[in-house]
């Protein structure tokens, strides 16, 4: 038998961890660790279908706050 790991998985994981953990504990390093896990997550999550779902529900949003807050 054979197991794979989608790395996109295993990361989602680990910033999981990471957040959950109190925010006086960290030092400046591993804020920047953890924020360039997030970054290496969002690249490897942005060209799949789910990705592509997330970033036009965004997008969308983005866009009816902007239209509502126009006069």
């Amino acid at each position: 038998m054979s197991m794979t790991i989608n790395v996109a998985v295993l990361l989602a994981v680990i910033i999981f961890v990471r957040i959950r953990r109190r925010v006086q504990a960290r030092s400046r390093s591993d804020q920047w660790l953890t924020v360039v896990i997030v970054m290496v997550f969002g690249l490897l999550v942005a060209p799949t279908g789910f990705g592509q779902g997330v970033l036009n529900a965004v997008s969308q949003v983005v866009q009816n706050i902007s239209h509502s807050g126009s006069p």
